[in-house]
């Protein structure tokens, strides 16, 4: 009988060291105005969850995905014009 072993390492939690490095904390930090405008988004829409949404509710649901298509629109810029470190 023949032994099937993986030829890779194991990806496992002890097999990393736990800490995010220094570029991941960047692209982060980068990233943190898109990451508040999807959650503003998430939190206008949460509120209108087992109620029909009145006119204020999509108003602010509509100004939310403006923010996060601005927010979007930005870090791409950033990164087409190679401002992105």
């Amino acid at each position: 009988m023949k032994h099937i072993a993986a030829l890779q390492d194991l990806v496992t939690a002890a097999s990393l060291d736990g800490e995010p490095s220094d570029a991941d904390l960047d692209s982060i930090e980068l990233e943190m105005p898109v990451i508040r405008a999807e959650v503003e988004l998430l939190d206008a829409q949460i509120m209108t969850l087992g109620r029909e949404a009145n006119e204020l509710d999509e108003r602010r649901i509509r100004r939310a995905r403006r923010r996060v298509l601005a927010a979007r629109r930005e870090l791409t810029n950033r990164a087409g014009s190679g401002a992105v470190a």
